[in-house]
């Protein structure tokens, strides 16, 4: 199962084995495809995917789907190449299984934070606009959280990350200025999506916070945030409180 279609996803696909079975002339592992938001940088490796042999299954909630038909028309291009069997996402936070993808459990949460700039409701955000996927190992009972935008949590959230074993949450920004400060943007990291994870209230008092035996991992990275300079003071933080930043090919195992 692909989660989310990164620009650089046809580069992860050839840097694995195991993800070209070589069936066909045309081929890959991918079952499915899940999308938690209707953003650029989760979207745009769709073009990647344009020559599969049959139609993509591609998972969204309806909210995502209006953003890839109308703002972003990403899913009507697919239709000229490899066409797309869209299903819905429900937001009632109940499992759901995905077929091709065996002893694997999905839920759902809709998260707060905010639609792609081309969305039709960027100003007006929608419970489906983003969502946090708790997915459970079905022969363990372990399960991943999952969510690489979060502005706030809230007690629904926070509910489903402290029940997992493993958190892969929101690390694009150390400050909530971080880019005005570098003279990159007015907007601040908040106001965009993001929740900070330095300062009050941030990414790390929460994970600060969880049960000790919690794996922390902090995913979508801005290419401005110090953590990214292993020698940073801000590394070395991150390191004293048990808290791993992602790296490309990094495996893990529930």
């Amino acid at each position: 199962m692909l989660v989310n279609a990164s620009p650089d996803v046809r580069a992860q696909l050839q840097a694995h084995p195991d993800f070209q079975p070589a069936r066909q002339r045309r081929d890959s592992a991918i079952a499915a495809i899940i999308l938690v938001d209707g953003q650029i940088d989760h979207t745009t490796g769709l073009y990647m995917l344009r020559e599969s042999s049959s139609p993509w299954r591609i998972w969204c909630t309806d909210d995502v789907y209006a953003d890839l038909t109308r703002g972003n028309p990403i899913l009507a291009v697919l239709g000229h190449y490899c066409a797309v069997d869209r299903r819905g996402i429900d937001l009632d936070g109940r499992s759901f299984a995905i077929e091709g993808v065996r002893d694997v459990g999905w839920r759902a949460l809709p998260v707060a934070s905010k639609p792609a700039p081309y969305s039709p409701h960027r100003d007006a955000p929608c419970a489906g606009d983003n969502i946090a996927l708790v997915i459970t190992n079905a022969r363990s009972g372990a399960n991943l959280f999952y969510s690489p935008g979060l502005a706030q949590i809230d007690d629904r959230i926070w509910a489903a990350m402290q029940a997992a074993d493993c958190v892969l949450v929101d690390g694009t920004f150390w400050t909530d200025d971080e880019m005005i400060a570098l003279g990159l943007s007015h907007k601040r990291a908040r106001a965009i999506g993001h929740l900070p994870q330095s300062g009050a209230g941030g990414m790390l008092e929460w994970l600060d916070r969880l049960p000790a035996a919690t794996r922390k991992i902090l995913i979508h990275i801005n290419n401005t945030n110090p953590i990214l300079n292993e020698t940073s003071p801000q590394a070395a933080l991150l390191a004293q409180r048990g808290v791993e930043v992602a790296w490309d090919g990094m495996e893990i195992e529930l």
